[in-house]
């Protein structure tokens, strides 16, 4: 195996203590953690009240669903169908758009994107039907010399 050769660095970097030029004051650094700190604080005491609550809600909520359960599954059921209804046939009507426009310049003549991959498609399949007509063509007058 070919084995790789690391060269040295020639640089001389400076100590980490040294490469501040203008370290700041140790009052402006407690008044960051001070304030970092308390933000910290904050926010964790916020988020575990909101998890208080939502167990509380939770279990204020939950014997409503069971005795309404019988006519929120079907609710969310027919709610969910009718939102993916609404979402397809909006998708379909958009491509249905986009597709027909798209025909509209090809037919007109203003080359949409892919147009000539479509005429060499269709090249290829009226060159593939006239060798296949030829060659029937070929067996059946074959067939009847014989």
């Amino acid at each position: 195996m070919a084995e790789i050769h690391h060269s040295q660095s020639t640089y001389n970097y400076p100590p980490l203590s040294t490469t501040r030029q203008n370290p700041e004051p140790a009052s402006r650094q407690m008044a960051k953690t001070a304030t970092a700190v308390t933000a910290g604080g904050s926010l964790l005491v916020l988020s575990g009240l909101i998890l208080a609550g939502t167990v509380i809600g939770l279990t204020i909520v939950t014997p409503l669903f069971v005795i309404f359960s019988p006519v929120l599954v079907p609710a969310v059921i027919t709610v969910a169908l009718l939102a993916t209804g609404l979402l397809a046939s909006g998708g379909l009507g958009v491509a249905a758009i986009t597709v027909l426009a798209w025909i509209y310049r090809f037919v007109t003549g203003q080359h949409p994107p892919g147009s000539d991959q479509l005429l060499t498609a269709r090249h290829k399949l009226m060159s593939k039907a006239r060798e296949i007509k030829d060659y029937g063509q070929q067996q059946i007058s074959g067939a009847q010399a014989s």
